[in-house]
């Protein structure tokens, strides 16, 4: 069995980007990037739905799983980034310290309350 290192945010980003520059077209428009993963976040709806609600899927669709149809979301979110020119380890830093700061008492911790 081949196990690869695990790729960093930074890569992953590189990495799409490689995969769209190969292309004349290149990234889509902020709008339809936008429509993109818009479209993809109800593929993904469908998908959990079909697990955990009351629609199961009919005999005639494709099986395709939740792991699958977050990657196809987490390329498109990607190339929104990277179109914006955006680093989504900066952003996700950003919204973290957001959430242990502004945010740190708004839930109630595991390990309170209890003696």
């Amino acid at each position: 069995m081949i196990v690869e290192e695990r790729k960093t945010l930074e890569q992953i980003q590189q990495e799409v980007d490689n995969y769209i520059s190969q292309f004349k077209e290149g990234y889509f428009s902020p709008l339809a990037m936008l429509a993109r993963l818009t479209e993809e976040l109800g593929e993904l709806a469908r998908e959990v739905n079909h697990y955990y609600g009351e629609k199961p899927k009919k005999n005639t669709e494709t099986e395709k799983t939740i792991e699958e149809e977050l990657g196809d979301l987490l390329f498109v979110l990607i190339c929104f980034a990277n179109s914006q020119g955006i680093d989504l380890q900066e952003a996700h830093d950003r919204v973290m310290h957001k959430f242990n700061t502004r945010d740190k008492d708004r839930w109630t911790k595991i390990d309170e309350g209890i003696e």
